[in-house]
């Protein structure tokens, strides 16, 4: 259920639009063609029966044309339900159909009495995808210039995929398919379509469920409420001394590197899933997209303030390698559909009659004009940069400039669900909220980015759904302690001679082996987050090593070739799960070299590196082959993780 790397997107209809569309919806509404729903054939909605439903383009009825939705329903159990959930992916621009699954399992606790309807929302999935010949030349690199191209390619219609607009689609689903009330879950920017369904149609709504929470009028066009979540949630991460080995303050490390970047950037090496060099160039905003990023990826989180620290000390192959990882391009988003929704609705700095070179000066001054506090220890300019300004800045506006929203919200049963580590829309936007529907419950998640019911270590948000479901006590979180899984990496060493020989082993051939042995820890680590964010059981991903060489990961286990995570230490080797024993080649420059044993059941390694014999233990060795298994039972909130669970 993740969002756009940065969630920027807001509807923000005009008063006088609204009004028209409320007054229009009637006859509207009226052209809406039956649904005739048949069994889906895709394996992926079993249970659920499909169908389209054809809806005017423009909700006011002044641009002729039709959408055609995408609709699934399962029905409740009884068979009988005059009241629907309909899910709301996020974005915008992602389809909820192939999430299908996966939200009628967070939901289950309603379906004995309700339906669950999924739909494309229009413009993204199969509901009418928007697309412009600009942004689908192959290669192509999303720039100011490109997205105005884009915009004109898209015709007169690019201002009718608002939220408004979605809200208007909404009610001709429960309308055309005989619902009294639905109760609307959303995730991410679904729930600003979520909230303003609910402030147009008081009493069509039987309840919100809402996680990660954007504001009915919101997302602040700055970024204000993201930048003022960095400081609580890099305490979040070194809570209960869980960086007592890093020794190191994340916040100052933070505030000492992005002063340094501002001043000269550096240009860092990274290694790929092929094991070839590439570089990257380290800058304030790519540390920033990092700290974004990191909400929706334990990697990036848990290695952030060891790669701070390791920054500010003059080693950024930590640092690089996470900025590469953040900042490579996203997929499961329509970027057109983004791009209309966002460019649209949100009321930006500026004159929409001005060129686009005069609103992105007006933009950046605007930017500029706010305390400095508002971004520390970044600058007004990565919050420009790192906003949707200077692509919007370009866009061909088909819409007046929006005013705010002054609906109410109505006081329905409600539960907000929000990460306390969740920089996209932080907590205190989910707060906001919560204070404007009087009988809403705040479940805080602890050591949980964004889309917290699909990220969770725990099951205390799933438990507070179910029972918000049933109608039952929701019981707040209160277990803080960090999981194994997330908790803050160890800097990497940056030399043989800074580590301990391993026990029972001594000289280089000691240290070799305690290297090796942290290089093992290191590669399941990322191994098992790429796995978990986003493959299938018959995967195999692969990883750069952070010094050289690459890995990859599946459930049958570890495949490393060259594999570094010291300088001049290289593993080679498989690692499988089910192996009770398994040899590596250690190499490099600065290792005692030669082939180590691993005993799984015994915990021992043996072998001869550098023409010393080795024999020591290691407690981790029983556990390591069960890693996939035991991150799937902490991710237990992950659908993928759930099912792992089980293996």
């Amino acid at each position: 259920m993740a969002m756009r790397r940065v969630v920027k997107g807001a509807a923000l209809a005009t008063a006088t639009a609204t009004a028209a569309l409320l007054i229009a919806s009637a006859s509207a509404q009226a052209a809406v063609t039956p649904v005739a729903f048949t069994p889906c054939t895709a394996a992926s909605a079993s249970g659920f029966a499909c169908a389209t439903l054809t809806v005017p383009v423009d909700p006011s009825g002044a641009v002729p044309g039709t959408v055609t939705l995408s609709i699934e329903r399962k029905v409740a159990v009884t068979g009988t339900a005059t009241q629907a959930i309909v899910a709301l992916a996020g974005g915008p621009g992602q389809a909820a159909l192939p999430l299908a699954t996966y939200l009628e399992q967070t939901v289950s606790a309603a379906l004995a009495t309700r339906d669950l309807v999924v739909f494309d929302q229009r413009g993204t999935g199969t509901s009418g995808p928007l697309s412009c010949p600009a942004l689908e030349t192959p290669g192509v690199q999303l720039t100011p210039a490109v997205v105005g191209e884009c915009s004109t390619q898209l015709g007169a219609t690019r201002g009718l995929y608002e939220t408004d607009d979605s809200v208007a689609d909404i009610e001709a689903i429960r309308e055309a398919l005989g619902y009294s009330q639905v109760i609307i879950y959303g995730t991410s920017y679904g729930t600003k379509v979520a909230l303003r369904y609910a402030e147009q149609h008081p009493t069509d709504t039987a309840g919100l469920l809402l996680d990660s929470t954007v504001a009915p009028n919101g997302p602040d066009v700055y970024g204000a409420s993201s930048f003022a979540a960095i400081p609580t949630m890099l305490a979040n991460l070194c809570a209960h001394h869980a960086c007592r080995g890093i020794d190191a303050d994340p916040s100052a490390d933070l505030a000492t590197l992005v002063t340094r970047l501002n001043s000269s950037p550096v240009r860092a090496k990274v290694i790929t899933t092929r094991g070839q060099v590439r570089h990257v160039e380290i800058t304030a905003d790519a540390v920033f997209n990092e700290l974004i990023s990191g909400d929706l990826d334990p990697l990036l989180r848990a290695n952030l303030p060891a790669a701070l620290h390791a920054a500010v000390h003059g080693d950024y192959a930590l640092l690089a390698m996470l900025v590469y990882i953040a900042n490579a391009p996203e997929g499961g988003v329509n970027d057109e559909l983004y791009l209309a929704t966002t460019c649209e609705e949100l009321p930006f700095p500026w004159n929409r009659a001005d060129t686009p070179s005069e609103r992105a000066t007006e933009a950046l001054a605007a930017f500029q004009a706010l305390p400095a506090s508002t971004f520390a220890p970044f600058s007004a300019k990565t919050g420009y940069d790192t906003s949707d300004a200077p692509y919007c800045a370009d866009w061909a506006f088909a819409t007046a400039a929006p005013e705010p929203s002054s609906g109410t919200l109505p006081n329905v049963p409600t539960l907000i669900i929000s990460g306390a580590e969740d920089m996209r829309t932080p907590t205190a936007d989910a707060a906001a909220v919560a204070h404007e529907i009087p009988d809403a419950t705040l479940l805080v998640v602890p050591n949980t980015g964004h889309s917290v019911l699909g990220t969770e270590p725990t099951n205390c948000a799933q438990d507070a759904v179910d029972a918000f479901f049933r109608g039952a006590a929701i019981v707040q979180c209160t277990k803080t302690a960090i999981p194994d899984t997330l908790l803050p990496t160890p800097v990497p060493p940056r030399s043989l001679s800074k580590l301990k020989p391993a026990p029972g082993t001594h000289g280089r051939s000691g240290k070799t082996v305690r290297a090796v042995l942290d290089t093992l820890s290191q590669s399941i680590e990322v191994g098992v987050d790429n796995y978990l964010n986003g493959s299938s059981l018959s995967a195999t991903v692969r990883f750069g090593g952070l010094r050289a060489g690459w890995g990859s990961f599946s459930l049958s286990g570890l495949d490393l070739h060259g594999y570094s995570y010291l300088p001049g230490i290289t593993v080679s080797g498989v690692y499988a799960t089910k192996s009770k024993t398994y040899t590596l080649r250690i190499g490099g420059g600065k290792a005692a070299d030669g082939d180590l044993i691993f005993e799984m059941k015994q915990k021992r390694v043996t072998g001869t590196l550098g023409g010393v014999a080795i024999d020591t233990t290691d407690k981790k060795l029983s556990t390591q082959s069960y890693a996939i298994r035991a991150s799937a039972a902490q991710f237990s909130g992950h659908a993928l993780a759930t099912r792992l669970a089980g293996q």
